[in-house]
C-alpha cells in the first residue's frame, strides 16, 4: 500500500451530519458520484473507481474517486485517479471506462470528453502498481468512428475471446437504434474499429434491452447454476431526455460467443434476456471478471451499479436539487453483488461476506409486523408450503406511511434486505435485485409486514472492528 494518508471511508460516514448519508456503502463526505468505473482485483485488492464531482452535488467536471479493500467489507478512500486536463482529450470530464493489466501496468481506458454532446475518446492512463497515483498524457487509443451513421459513442469495455483482447463500446444510431462497436486490441494505446457489433435490430435485444444508446455495455461469463458458464451482456438503457432519472433502467442479454468463420473475429447471439435489476433507482453498473476456485472452475462476476438521488417520483419521498444541493453529496453504489445464471435468467446475490455488517439481533424468527432500524439487515422466509403473499417495507406510520418495497414471497422463498439510511437493496432468491431510494423524514421509523406463516431475522448495522 502507499505511504499516503488514508483515511477510512465508512469510519467517516458513521458520523456524517446528514442522517440520509450511507454508512455501509464507501463514498466520499461530499460531492457527486455516479458510475462506478475500473473494478478491479489487482495484489490481492479490490479497487473501485466512480465518477466523481468533489466540488459540488451536480454532474460537472467529472474526475475518478477511487476506494479500494482487501475483503469487500473494509473501505478506504484513496486521492482522486483521474482529473480532467486542460486543453487534453478530456478537459470536460474523465467519463466510464476500465481498468486493466498491460504487461503488469495498470492501465486505465476511459471515455474523455471535450463537451457534453455524444462525441467522446478512448482516453489511456497509466497507474502505479498500487493505483493510488496515475501518469495521464492525453494519449488517445481510439477516437470517434468515421462512420456518419454512428452519432454517439461512450463507455469502453475490454473482454478477452480465444486468446485475444477485444474491446466494445456503446452507441447510438442517426437511425435511432443503440447499438455496440467492437475493436481489436492488439495494443492498448491503439484500437482498431471493426464496425458496429450488435444493435436493437436483433428481435431478442430490441425486446429485452431497448434504447437509443447502449451505454456502460459489459460482456463477461457468469457461472451456469447447472454448471459451466454462459456469456452475459449488460447495458445501461439510456433513452433521449432521462437526465440521470433512467427510466428504461439496465438491461441483460445472454447468449453465446463464437468465433466468425471467417474473420476469427468474436459473434454473439443473443438467446434469452431481462431486467438486470427491478428498482427505478439503479443504473451505469459496471462487473468484473474474477477466475477463483480450482482449475477449470468457470470464472465469478462481481457488479456495483448506481443508485442516484434525484426528486420524488411516483408518490416516493425524494429529494429536490435544492435540498441535494444543500445536502452537498449525491449518489452511492450499492453492495457488490455476484452473478449466476439459472434456467436462462440472470441471478444476483450480495457478495458472501457482508454479513460481517451485522451487529445486535433486533428480532428473531419474528412474525406479523417488525420493526425495523434505519441502519438493517433484515432476512425474510416463506413459509414452508403456505401459498404466497406480499411482504411489504413501509416507512413511517399513519396518514404519512409509504409503501418503499412490496413482493410477493412464495413457499420457501428468501428476501434479503438492507437498509442503509436512505438506500434500500432487496435480494430475492434466484432472481435479481430491487434497488431503491428513500429518506425518512426526522422521527420516522421503518416497518415490515410479512405474510402469514412467513418470519424474519433483524439486525442492526454496525461496522467491523
Amino acid at each position: 500500500m502507499t505511504d499516503l494518508a488514508l483515511s477510512s471511508s465508512l469510519a467517516m460516514a458513521a458520523t456524517h451530519p446528514d442522517p440520509a448519508f450511507p454508512r455501509f456503502h464507501p463514498r466520499p463526505a461530499q460531492g457527486w458520484i455516479n458510475d462506478p468505473n475500473g473494478i478491479s482485483y489487482i495484489n490481492g485488492r479490490y479497487h473501485v473507481f466512480f465518477q466523481y464531482n468533489p466540488w459540488s452535488a451536480r454532474h460537472s467536471q467529472i474526475t475518478w474517486g477511487h476506494v479500494s479493500s482487501p475483503d469487500l467489507v473494509r473501505w478506504e478512500e484513496h486521492p482522486v485517479a483521474l482529473s480532467p486536463q486542460a486543453g487534453g482529450p478530456d478537459s470536460a470530464g474523465c467519463w466510464t471506462g476500465v481498468v486493466t493489466s498491460d504487461d503488469g501496468v495498470p492501465t486505465a481506458a476511459y471515455s474523455g470528453v471535450q463537451d457534453h454532446g455524444g462525441h467522446s475518446q478512448v482516453v489511456i492512463a497509466r497507474g502505479s502498481a498500487d493505483l493510488v497515483t496515475w501518469e495521464q498524457d492525453g494519449h488517445v487509443a481510439a477516437s470517434m468512428p468515421a462512420d456518419p451513421l454512428v452519432t454517439a459513442v461512450r463507455d469502453p469495455f475490454i473482454f478477452r475471446f480465444n486468446g485475444a483482447r477485444y474491446a466494445m463500446q456503446g452507441a447510438g444510431l442517426s437511425d435511432g437504434r443503440a447499438a455496440l462497436l467492437l475493436y481489436t486490441v492488439d495494443s492498448l494505446e491503439d484500437w482498431k474499429y471493426q464496425g458496429i457489433w450488435l444493435t436493437t435490430a436483433d428481435p431478442v435485444a430490441a425486446a429485452q434491452t431497448p434504447a437509443e444508446i447502449w451505454e456502460c455495455p459489459q460482456l463477461v461469463e457468469v457461472p451456469l447454476a447447472s454448471g459451466g458458464s454462459t456469456w452475459v451482456m449488460m447495458f445501461s438503457l439510456w433513452l433521449s431526455g432521462d437526465d440521470h432519472e433512467h427510466a428504461n433502467g439496465v438491461g441483460y442479454l445472454t447468449g453465446a460467443l463464437s468465433a466468425d468463420p471467417v474473420t476469427g473475429l468474436p459473434v454473439f447471439e443473443p438467446v434469452s434476456g431481462g431486467k438486470a435489476d427491478l428498482g427505478r433507482d439503479f443504473y451505469a453498473p459496471q462487473i468484473v471478471q474474477l477466475a477463483y476456485g480450482s482449475a477449470g472452475s468457470p470464472p465469478a462476476a462481481l457488479l456495483w451499479g448506481w443508485a442516484n438521488e434525484g426528486p420524488g417520483r411516483d408518490g416516493r419521498r425524494g429529494r429536490s436539487q435544492e435540498e441535494i444541493d444543500d445536502a452537498g453529496w449525491s449518489g452511492v453504489l450499492t453492495h457488490p453483488r455476484v452473478l449466476s445464471v439459472a434456467d436462462g435468467a440472470l441471478v444476483v446475490s450480495p457478495v458472501p461476506g457482508i454479513e460481517a455488517y451485522r451487529g445486535a439481533s433486533v428480532a428473531s424468527g419474528a412474525a406479523g409486523s417488525v420493526a425495523v432500524p434505519g441502519f438493517a439487515e433484515v432476512l425474510v422466509r416463506g413459509a414452508s408450503g403456505a401459498g404466497s403473499g406480499s411482504a411489504e417495507l413501509v416507512l413511517g406510520s399513519g396518514a404519512d406511511a409509504q409503501v418503499i418495497y412490496s413482493g410477493t414471497l412464495a413457499a420457501g422463498e428468501e428476501l434479503r434486505i438492507f437498509i442503509d439510511a436512505s438506500l434500500v437493496e432487496v435480494y430475492r432468491s434466484g432472481s435479481v435485485a430491487t434497488t431503491l431510494r428513500a429518506y425518512p423524514a426526522p422521527g420516522e421509523e421503518w416497518q415490515l409486514t410479512l405474510p402469514d406463516g412467513a418470519t424474519a431475522d433483524v439486525w442492526e448495522l454496525t461496522l467491523p472492528a
